[in-house]
């Protein structure tokens, strides 16, 4: 059966991930809205689609559609906004009787979620978080590796993630604290969950650096100990060992590099085809990372901790010898 699908945040970067997935699941996207009329990218997937610049129109659009019976109303919506309207659009698609994929993070605070489940409650639909890292295939063997693991000891693992970007992010949406949840929320939502899902509740967090451009902190989860670096500043790429350019990525546990630097280009569609055989990650599996977030957000640094990423570490004797 063809589902018919919405879309919010038509224009976005992560946007055409998502029609790409659509398409290639063989369903249709009917309706898009965005500010912004950059949506051409719709000519190479679904030409037929209605734009909406509006979400009054919108809304309005789809309810007349789910007026018209079950052959015309949105059987799914995919939310593809800024992360603080993902709430608001979660909410459109329940109350016109459609299922949910969002993109990471699903909501910004913890109660928005408790929100979003009584809705599902009423409306008897439900709300994907779309966590495309829990099916990377470096990933799925990590769980299962870790999953027959005898170990009595902890894993020891060092997260580092830096991906520069220009002067237009910290001036858009994305660089506004109220409106994507920082850093942290932008990049880190996928590692975070991601550890939590095979490594376990979390403990114990500290936050060592918070500024606009990077972060960096400590978990301690029930099966793992993690020291984590996220940047977007590109002279943090000077702080790996070798030599690197555009995007550097790394998971060592214990010591031992985990591979995946590949294998990104087609897991939206794994995972929308994941979420329609019913395995998707659900609100309330979605809770325990959003509550991460939040508490990291609303985190005092403090520099002092013992638990450092080495980055940090170069990072902190740089400066001192740049004052010096």
């Amino acid at each position: 059966m063809t589902n018919r699908f919405a879309m919010t945040g038509a224009a976005g970067y992560v946007a055409p991930r998502h029609m790409k997935a659509i398409y290639e699941t063989g369903n249709s996207l009917v309706a898009v809205l965005d500010p912004h009329d950059s949506v051409g990218i719709l000519d190479s997937y679904f030409p037929r689609s209605r734009y909406f610049s509006e979400p009054e129109r919108f809304d309005r659009h789809l309810e007349k559609l789910r007026r018209k019976g079950h052959s015309q109303k949105i059987d799914w919506m995919s939310v593809c906004s800024p992360n603080y309207l993902h709430d608001a659009h979660i909410r459109i698609a329940l109350r016109v009787g459609a299922d949910v994929i969002c993109e990471k993070p699903l909501v910004l605070n913890p109660w928005n979620l408790d929100a979003i489940r009584e809705l599902e409650s009423e409306t008897g639909k439900k709300v994907y978080s779309l966590l495309q890292l829990r099916h990377h295939p470096s990933i799925l063997q990590l769980k299962k590796d870790s999953a027959m693991s005898s170990r009595k000891n902890k894993a020891e693992i060092c997260i580092t993630y830096i991906a520069p970007r220009g002067a237009w992010y910290l001036n858009s949406w994305k660089g506004n604290m109220e409106r994507s949840g920082g850093l942290v929320s932008n990049i880190g939502v996928h590692f975070f969950d991601m550890l939590i899902w095979i490594y376990g509740s979390v403990l114990h967090s500290e936050v060592h650096l918070a500024e606009r451009m990077r972060s960096s902190g400590f978990l301690e989860l029930e099966r793992a100990n993690v020291r984590w670096f996220l940047s977007i500043a590109e002279d943090d790429l000077l702080l790996a060992d070798s030599d690197v350019s555009g995007t550097y990525r790394s998971i060592a546990i214990d010591g031992k590099e985990i591979d995946f630097s590949s294998g990104f280009a087609d897991l939206h569609t794994v995972a929308y085809r994941s979420i329609f055989a019913g395995r998707g990650t659900t609100t309330e599996e979605a809770r325990p990372t959003i509550q991460l977030l939040h508490d990291i957000r609303n985190s005092t640094p403090d520099p002092f901790y013992r638990n450092k990423h080495e980055f940090l570490r170069k990072k902190e004797f740089l400066n001192e010898i740049q004052s010096s």
